[in-house]
């Protein structure tokens, strides 16, 4: 199960942790991580490549953590409320491959 956490302090998302494996399919044909992965790389470079900011990325085997600094976190709104919405609805079609819950900090 691919587990997803968003930490969050006065309602402003301050980043995501992913973790895990979806267990849909096989390694390599697995349409659920395909979507989360490339959801969150894709959040991870507008945050860097457009946004400009530099959150602190980390990328292991099955786990990639975004933490924004308490200052950029506002600046991001919009981008990590679009992943959670996009996280939301992939949960709501696959709800036996991925977890969703929030921190607060």
């Amino acid at each position: 199960m691919i587990k997803v956490c968003f930490t969050r302090s006065n309602d402003v998302i301050s980043g995501f942790e992913l973790s895990g494996h979806s267990g849909f399919s096989e390694e390599g044909t697995d349409i659920v991580c395909a979507a989360v992965s490339s959801a969150s790389y894709m959040t991870a470079n507008t945050l860097t490549e457009i946004l400009g900011l530099n959150p602190e990325i980390k990328v292991d085997e099955a786990k990639m953590t975004v933490k924004l600094s308490k200052n950029d976190a506002p600046k991001a709104q919009d981008i990590l409320k679009g992943f959670l919405l996009h996280i939301e609805g992939l949960q709501e079609q696959y709800p036996l491959n991925i977890t969703l819950y929030f921190t607060e900090v």
